[in-house]
């Protein structure tokens, strides 16, 4: 009897045993709730700074790095939209693989200890191809799209609730213990709402209950809506949001998107804002009582593929983020954003504990303090003028630049400056290497191009004819960017047209893109819209014989509209009218209403030229600078693990493959205005037109290739190329860094990791300024310059000032060469005082190897 005592005790704390190994290692759901101050999680409040990365604008290759730089700037959110169109291009045919895998990605962001907010809108504007809407939702009978519509709340009612549900079945919601805290409904409708009428307020009200019903345990957002229905939270869009007020006194003050910088539009220069604004934008959100903040983006990534919206939207989507296109820091935006954040979160005790009292400095200054009655205090000082301050606070002497906050977590002391920038600068540089065909050259990648033409005109076994001219987006539902609009008409003897030999101009009018015009088979011209204006209107002149003659009008999209009141019904396309028009005797006949023959696409899409099959020519000649040609070679990738581009200079528009991937539009033809690209100061308002560079050069001529999608060698690079390029000016190029730099004043504050209050030896210390090699296994191999006293300039054109040390250069390199990062203090105490009573700062240039 007692062995089997023995043996059922043994059972029994086996199943005890057991019950408590699946209590430790399941995964306890929170509860995330909000009060007029925060997001609660668990009863907790909490000061969340939070950045979007889209996952389709990156691959799954990525994501895991892109979330740990994230982590490490400081973020505890990553927010991203769900891409409706992506994951249902077909209705009832999903996807959600490769780089739309939604559920690994919010896997992997909680996997690294961060929270979620999935943005599901289903609408999300985005600058993505038809706001992320799929086109077939365009052909549902009865439709209209986001407004009291049956069959519309029907079909956004179905996907949303397979996302919420997906989301649940992998239980990612942080009620069931994953990492989803907050989930949007709609996207900036308040912005446009007022064009649908009484329709708006009851849509939105239907939103609201349907999105609640759903029971994700999570709250939900409306961005941009004043309106939005209880329990929704309406949050903030823009530059900036510290004016900010929710429609509720029982709702937290939340920025859903805080532009980190602009997108680039083909034919635009190539906007970005300077940290200094931004910083100041979040200082003074949190400020002001604000307590969860989001960077739209955080890395914004590529628009690969036919994925990009407007129209003209670039094929970059590096939004000047803290992470950049290919995934690295930017500096100094990553690095000062990082110092920010840290500041604030040594301020976020206080903030979450009690409400604001801000008042006023002087004209244009502002401190505001959260103070407890046990006896935590912290402080904010802003100057939101555009001239230097000197204020007191609490008794001491606090000096303020234009257009800046300091962050006092005790009340006393400064941890940070917006203005202020502790963090390193670093230039990105591309090194190019050739991919030009039958080269020995070691600094060469390719073998010899081949080619096929794609005809013009009609081509295709599905063409077909149709009297009048058609609407494009209605006639494609965007298979292509391509339709031909074909036309053969019989010129007689005695036509008007042909006295004397004169010329005839072809009149084309198009609701755009572009439009490509051939008349017997040869390029006669071309025209293109812009961002703003996207029609196309052009006179062509062209010469027409006797008898039958053929016109060719191959007209394309370049990405769908995203934005705006009824965007959905933006047209594209040739419209008309097409007219012959006499040049000498003023003669007109309109071609608008003949029959006319239609095929969508080209023959090389039909027959799937972008994975590099078929039988490509490789004699005679490679033609070059001729419209309507693929081209294809092989390449070996550029070695290392560096990120990678293709600069397409020398190309004319078209888009590309690597390996079937397509690598999205190019246009380096497409080129940005001559002015407008003056010095930008970060004092005063911003707006996406303020700071901009590339004037008078190309949008764009380098293109991110994602390293997992080339081996080391056989890679297949395919090019459509739609007006005329030579691609054997193509280079890879490969994204590294020239230099590093910072510059320290005296007035800097220490070192946001080494502020604490209770550390007054350290303080004293002064400001330290810091450098280190962005990658991996890299030392800093040179000191390129120095200078503590009075030095001038800027990371790649410093230049020494009248006052200066004699020993900075030598103090410098020893302390930094050989090593992957060094500190040195920015003070005569490190260098001696080479002009006493002159303010002085630090400046190093270096370069890592």
């Amino acid at each position: 009897m007692r062995g089997r005592d023995q043996i059922l005790q043994l059972l029994l704390l086996y199943v005890f045993l057991s019950v408590l190994l699946t209590l430790a290692t399941t995964s306890y759901g929170v509860n995330v709730t909000y009060d007029h101050k925060a997001l609660l999680i668990d009863g907790k409040r909490r000061v969340l700074v939070s950045g979007s990365i889209h996952y389709p604008r990156s691959t799954a290759e990525m994501w895991a790095d892109l979330i740990q730089k994230s982590k490490d700037g400081g973020l505890d959110v990553i927010e991203t939209y769900v891409f409706w169109n992506a994951h249902e291009p077909v209705q009832n045919q999903y996807n959600f693989e490769g780089r739309y895998d939604l559920v690994k990605f919010i896997k992997l962001v909680g996997e690294a200890g961060l929270y979620a907010h999935l943005r599901i809108g289903p609408y999300v504007c985005a600058e993505w191809n038809y706001g992320g809407f799929p086109l077939w939702l365009h052909f549902v009978p009865g439709i209209k799209f986001r407004t009291d519509n049956e069959p519309f709340k029907a079909e956004m009612q179905r996907f949303t609730a397979k996302i919420v549900d997906m989301m649940k079945q992998e239980k990612l919601y942080a009620s069931q213990g994953g990492p989803i805290i907050l989930s949007q409904i709609e996207n900036e409708y308040g912005n446009i709402d007022s064009a649908y009428g009484p329709a708006a307020k009851s849509y939105i009200n239907w939103a609201a209950s349907m999105a609640v019903s759903l029971d994700t345990g999570v709250p939900w957002v409306m961005c941009q809506q004043a309106d939005a229905p209880d329990p929704i939270i309406n949050t903030c869009n823009g530059f900036y949001c510290d004016q900010f007020t929710p429609n509720s006194k029982n709702k937290p003050k939340m920025w859903t998107e805080n532009w980190s910088g602009w997108f680039l539009s083909f034919g635009g220069a190539v906007p970005y804002r300077p940290v200094e604004d931004l910083a100041f934008a979040v200082a003074r959100f949190y400020q002001l009582g604000g307590t969860f903040q989001n960077y739209y983006m955080y890395h914004g990534g590529t628009n690969f593929g036919r994925s990009t919206g407007g129209p003209f939207i670039s094929t970059s989507y590096d939004y000047d983020a803290p992470l950049d296109e290919y995934g690295l820091a930017r500096q100094p935006k990553w690095g000062h954003l990082k110092d920010l954040h840290k500041s604030i979160k040594l301020c976020e005790e206080a903030l979450v504990a009690t409400d604001p009292v801000t008042s006023s400095l002087g004209q244009n200054l502002e401190a505001t303090v959260y103070k407890t009655g046990t006896g935590l205090c912290s402080a904010f000082l802003a100057n939101f003028g555009t001239s230097d301050k000197t204020v007191n606070f609490n008794g001491n002497s606090y000096n303020l630049p234009g257009w800046s906050v300091s962050i006092l977590p005790d009340c006393k002391n400064v941890a940070l400056n917006t203005a202020k920038i502790n963090s390193m600068t670093v230039i990105p540089s591309f090194v190019h290497q050739s991919l030009k065909g039958d080269a020995d050259s070691a600094d060469t990648l390719g073998s010899s191009w081949s080619w096929i033409y794609e005809p013009v005109g009609i081509s295709k076994n599905d063409a077909f004819m149709k009297p009048g001219l058609l609407e494009q987006i209605n006639t494609t539902a965007d298979k292509s960017d391509y339709l031909w609009y074909s036309l053969s008409t019989v010129i007689k003897d005695n036509e008007p047209f042909l006295e004397d030999g004169s010329q005839t101009v072809l009149h084309v009018e198009s609701l755009g893109h572009a439009l490509h015009a051939f008349v017997n088979g040869k390029l006669a011209g071309s025209g293109t819209g812009n961002a703003g204006n996207a029609k196309v209107a052009v006179k062509i002149p062209v010469t027409l014989l006797p008898g039958k003659n053929t016109i060719d009008l191959l007209s394309l999209t370049a990405g769908l509209q995203n934005y705006g009141a009824f965007f959905e019904l933006k047209g594209a396309g040739i419209t008309g009218p097409v007219k012959l028009e006499g040049l000498k005797n003023g003669t007109t006949v309109d071609l608008s209403s003949l029959q006319w023959t239609y095929q969508i696409g080209l023959k090389g899409e039909e027959l799937g030229l972008s994975s590099g099959n078929s039988r490509w020519l490789t004699q005679p000649a490679l033609p070059t600078k001729q419209p309507l040609i693929w081209y294809k070679t092989s390449f070996n990738a550029p070695a290392g693990n560096d990120p990678i581009a293709i600069d397409f200079s020398g190309m004319g528009k078209g888009e590309a493959w690597v390996n079937g991937q397509s690598i999205g539009r190019y246009w380096p033809t497409k080129v940005s205005p001559t002015s407008g690209c003056s010095n930008c100061n970060y004092r005063g308002s911003y707006s996406s037109s303020k700071c901009l560079k590339n004037c008078a050069k190309p949008s764009q001529t380098l293109y991110h290739v994602p390293r997992s999608w080339v081996e080391s060698s056989g890679n297949t690079l395919v090019l459509f190329e739609e007006i005329g390029g030579d691609p054997t000016q193509i280079a890879f190029a490969t994204r590294q860094s020239a230099s590093l730099c910072s510059h320290v004043s005296e007035s800097h504050p220490l070192p946001v990791d080494m502020w604490s209050s209770n550390s007054e030896a350290e303080r004293k210390a002064g400001p330290v300024l810091s450098l280190e090699c962005p990658f991996p296994n890299q030392v800093i191999s040179s000191i390129k310059f120095a200078s503590f006293g009075t030095p001038r300039g800027t990371c790649g054109s410093f230049s020494h000032g009248q006052c200066k040390s004699s020993r900075a250069l030598s103090i410098v390199q020893k302390a930094c060469i050989g090593s992957k990062s060094c500190s040195i203090g920015a003070s005569a105490g490190t260098f001696g005082d080479p002009c006493r009573g002159v303010a002085k700062s630090l400046a190093v240039e270096a370069s890592c190897e």
